[in-house]
Order: structure tokens, then sequence, then C-alpha cells
């Protein structure tokens, strides 16, 4: 890598406006501080894309204190990466729409080439939704379990943000299209490709293999009860096309639940002992919907938060509205 010789080391915030700091004293120290944080650059975790632009990079605080600088500004993006950041890889800008509550799905489309994999699932989600998540929760290198994996949309997304995979998937079928899906959907110099685990199997027995405090992060979307029996125009078009209306008839199959309560019980027990496998201070997603099943409305999100919160070490710190 070639350094170039900078005017300014050392920017502030003036109003709305980032701008350089001028005084030449203050810019070689932020230079020399600069270097340094390089040196350490895999101490303070600082993201690969922020290092191939290092370059365009100078010390920042918003108020122009040297001492208190614990910040880099990236100027072609005009934007600020908080070294003490433990979540993510995001600058402040990227964080921004993060924090809105509501968003709307975002998919390839039934027609794209890499769409066909995912629609033989009976209930799959967006490679692209989950990558939100994954960029928001996890830096560069963490490792993310999806323990109900379906056809593999969370390894894809890990796969293209440059995080190590980990899914348990029951159906065999499912789990040997998820396999599939990152050889012919992932470009061969994506350097994480290769490192997306898939363990078939039931979640329930195979999390005991985990040591304590291994993941990350964990994101899945877990059965909907047995919800996927209710013929609707949905299924009755699967049907058609020849498709999987359910998951499996496998026993340990959470779908094949009877009882709304059990299955919340079952679910909801999974849940609460993955709180051994995930890190502290980390978080975990679950993607569900609310549904009705003939004359009853059912709060799934709520049902199951509840009783993840009162039997385990998690908290309930938000919800997210995919539309």
């Amino acid at each position: 890598m070639q350094t170039i010789e900078k005017e300014h080391y050392f920017y502030k915030k003036n109003r709305k406006e980032f701008e350089p700091v001028l005084e030449k004293e203050v810019n070689i120290l932020a230079k020399n501080k600069l270097e340094e944080i390089f040196k350490k650059r895999e101490k303070f975790k600082i993201p690969n894309r922020f290092i191939e632009q290092w370059d365009d990079v100078v010390l920042y605080n918003a108020k122009g204190n040297i001492d208190k600088a614990n910040a880099i500004f990236l100027i072609p993006m005009n934007s600020a990466y908080d070294l003490s950041n433990p979540l993510n890889d995001l600058t402040a800008k990227e964080w921004l729409p993060e924090t809105v509550t509501v968003f709307s799905q975002k998919g390839l489309g039934a027609s794209n080439k890499d769409a066909q994999i995912e629609k033989l699932h009976p209930a799959p989600f967006s490679f692209q939704d989950v990558a939100r998540h994954i960029k928001f929760f996890t830096k560069e290198g963490d490792k993310v379990l999806d323990p109900f994996l379906g056809v593999g949309s969370t390894l894809k997304a890990c796969a293209f943000e440059d995080r190590f995979g980990y899914g348990i998937e029951l159906n065999k079928k499912y789990a040997d299209l998820s396999a599939l899906r990152i050889e012919q959907e992932v470009p061969e110099n994506f350097k994480y490709k290769q490192n997306q685990t898939i363990t078939q199997g039931d979640c329930i027995k195979k999390i005991t293999s985990f040591e304590d405090d291994f993941f990350d992060f964990l994101i899945t979307s877990p059965p909907y009860w047995n919800i996927l029996e209710t013929k609707d125009h949905k299924a009755n078009a699967r049907v058609v096309e020849n498709l999987d209306t359910k998951y499996s008839e496998e026993e340990e199959d959470l779908g094949n639940i009877d009882d709304y309560d059990k299955f919340i019980e079952v679910l909801g027990n999974f849940f609460s002992n993955c709180a051994r496998i995930i890190k502290s201070q980390k978080y975990m997603a679950i993607i569900v919907s609310d549904f009705r099943k003939q004359d009853n409305f059912y709060i799934f999100h709520a049902d199951l938060a509840r009783y993840i919160e009162k039997n385990s070490t998690f908290k309930l710190k938000g919800i997210k509205i995919l539309y």
C-alpha cells in the first residue's frame, strides 16, 4: 500500500458540515495517531473496506478535540466510523437508516436465475433482508448461526458480507439445496464462500455440540406453527406447480406440532437454550409472522418473545416490521 501525503489529517464538524482542522501542530499529532491506528488495525477491527481506502481516511472528533479523537472520517463517504464500535462495521451515515423500524421486503424477483432454488422452499426469506441484519449486528469475520436454515438464505448472505455462517437444517433435501445454492449463487472470488458450514439434523440436539459463547449473532426464521397446513391460494398455487407445501413429515419438525401452546413451549425453550452459545452483549433476531387460523388470530411474535424473556437471560430490545 502506498501512502499519499495529505494536507489535513484531522476533521471536525461545524454545524452540519464536516471540515478539516487547519492548525499544523494538530495535524501532525493526528497523522501520528493515524499511523498508530493503522498498525493496530486488527486490534481495532477496522473493516477491510476502510483499510483499502486508507489514503482517504483522516482522524475525526466532532468538536475538534485531538485528545478525545476516537473515530476515523472517510472523506469519499463523508461519514465517520467510531473505533470503539463493538457491534458492526457501519459508518454513522450507514447506521442511521437502520434505526428505522419499518422497511419493505427486498427480493430478487421470482424470475431471477438466482431465485430458482429459493422458491423450492414453501416459506423462504430474502437473503438481502437477512444481509441487512447481518451487517447491522455483526462485524466482518464474525460467526453467525441460523438453526432453521431452510434453503440457505442466511449462509448466502454471510458469504456476500464476509461472515462465517453456520446453518442447521432438519430436512436433508433443503440442506442439500442450501449447499447447491452457495455453490451456484455465490461468485468464486468471494473469500467467505468456503466458510459456510451446513449441518443436517435436529437443531435442538445439534446446538448442544457448540461451545459456550461461540456465536456473535443468531438470525433465523423458524416454523410458524403448522400454518403451512392451511390451504390458501398460495398453497394451492404451489400444488399446481408441484412444489412443497410444508417443511417435512418428520416427527422432529416443529411445524408438525398440533397444539399451539406446546409449540410455543418447545420453540421458546430452544431459543432460551441458545443463550449459552451466543456471546455476552450480542443479539438474536427471530423472523416471524402473526397469523390467523380458522377463527383465531395468534400474536405469535409476542407469545414467543414473552416466553423467551421469562425463561432465559435474553431481553427484548426491539421489533422491526418487514412488509
